[in-house]
């Protein structure tokens, strides 16, 4: 399932991914270079990560085929439904949790939230914002997924805060910027190896 999912993000959007992140990287390098500031490998990866996150969610909620569903406006209906671990409950509300969680997380590492209630309100004013653009575009609207994305959102930001605090209580060696490199290197790694590997074998691109 989730490898069907990433192949088909991957054949609608890599065009715009390989267009957007070069006019970015290049002008980010421009900037760099011409103000002297001092490059930081991965703050630089994850905000172009970011950027790659927001393209991949538009083109989730705004491309895929719905046809097999209806608009639900009443709380729990269409997560109470799905059987737990069919192929339906993994897509409809596990998807939908992890839809947002990298949201969750970003936001949080970006603007450093001490609390809760302005995460909140991001998460669910962008659920909100896309579920009722949905149903402008001839979507469904289910007042579940908005449940679900806030449910996502919310790990994401607690991932993000428990790490940033784990990160006060590292030994100094840890604290460095070439340590944060070294992770954020080995991140990119296992995801390429891991796009190459559905790409080669589900014919993607």
């Amino acid at each position: 399932m989730l490898r069907e999912t990433v192949l088909n993000i991957l054949d609608n959007v890599w065009p715009l991914l390989i267009i957007i992140c070069t006019i970015l990287i290049s002008l980010r390098v421009v900037y760099l270079i011409r103000n002297h500031e001092k490059v930081y490998f991965y703050k630089e990866v994850l905000s172009l990560g970011f950027v790659i996150y927001i393209i991949c969610l538009f083109q989730t909620v705004t491309f895929q085929d719905v046809a097999w569903s209806t608009s639900n406006f009443v709380p729990f209906k269409e997560m109470l439904r799905y059987q737990f671990g069919s192929p339906l409950f993994i897509r409809n509300v596990l998807g939908n949790v992890l839809l947002f969680l990298p949201y969750g997380f970003f936001i949080t590492y970006f603007f450093k939230f001490k609390k809760y209630r302005t995460p909140l309100f991001l998460i669910t004013i962008l659920s909100v914002v896309i579920e009722s653009t949905q149903l402008l575009i001839g979507r469904v609207f289910d007042i579940d997924d908005i449940m679900l994305n806030i449910i996502g959102g919310s790990f994401g930001y607690l991932l993000c805060k428990g790490l940033l605090e784990c990160k006060e209580h590292f030994p100094k060696l840890l604290k460095k910027t070439w340590f944060y490199n070294i992770i954020i290197t080995g991140l990119l790694l296992f995801i390429g190896l891991y796009l190459f590997d559905i790409i080669e074998f589900g014919g993607a691109l």
